[in-house]
């Protein structure tokens, strides 16, 4: 049976190679996950089947960007919604600048309290659409996930790139069709795409991670 909005559930424990992984960032991200068990669901943040599994779906899925950014710089997460992968590279990447654009409000003030809570100082939160960032300066690496496909990704954020910079997005299985559609888009925005299976340290899937660098 499916669970429901609002149905008990027992927590996911995260593994003693999960507690290695994200070292000395752990406790943070553990108490970000507390978080999401307490108000993820309440607040329309997480789906009901996916409370059970916030450290393998989520918190352990976002964290397969930490090896794709560069060691200082700019990071901006389009489309933020429950903060991930944003919250977790501004935990576990602390040199980091990193700006979340998030257009809904409820999701917003959910992030805001988050920042608060976990005293990142590393963080600005935005209230816009990626679009609406377009001339306002550029971004070293962006990040996405769970937003769109390739092809609309690229459309979309191209524009907030900078030179050199890279497009760094989480995807499932379908990465390589994705990639395969967009081929158009990447050639037109002068990117080039490579696409990096990432095995996950909790479950049997992998994650992949496409990182289209700006050529020019």
């Amino acid at each position: 049976m499916k669970r429901k909005v609002g149905d008990p559930f027992i927590p996911e424990q995260p593994t003693d190679e999960v507690r290695e992984f994200f070292g000395p960032a752990f406790s943070d991200v553990e108490e970000y996950v507390h978080m999401l068990e307490e108000e993820g669901e309440i607040r329309g943040l997480v789906g009901p089947r996916e409370m059970p599994r916030l450290w393998s779906r989520h918190a352990v899925n976002a964290a397969a960007v930490l090896d794709f950014l560069p060691r200082s710089g700019q990071i901006l997460d389009i489309g933020s919604g429950a903060g991930l992968p944003g919250i977790i590279i501004a935990i576990c990447r602390p040199e980091l600048d990193v700006h979340l654009a998030e257009p809904m409000q409820r999701r917003c003030e959910w992030l805001s309290d988050v920042i608060d809570h976990l005293a990142l100082d590393n963080v600005t939160l935005h209230q816009v659409r990626a679009e609406e960032l377009r001339g306002k300066g550029q971004a070293d690496v962006i990040t996405a996930r769970a937003v769109a496909n390739m092809s609309k990704l690229i459309r979309m954020t191209t524009k907030l790139i900078a030179p050199g910079g890279s497009l760094v997005a989480l995807k499932g299985r379908r990465a390589p069709i994705e990639i395969d559609e967009a081929a158009k888009e990447l050639k037109s925005h002068h990117l080039r795409a490579q696409i990096h299976e990432v095995p996950s340290i909790m479950e049997e899937e992998s994650t992949y991670v496409v990182v289209c660098k700006r050529q020019k």
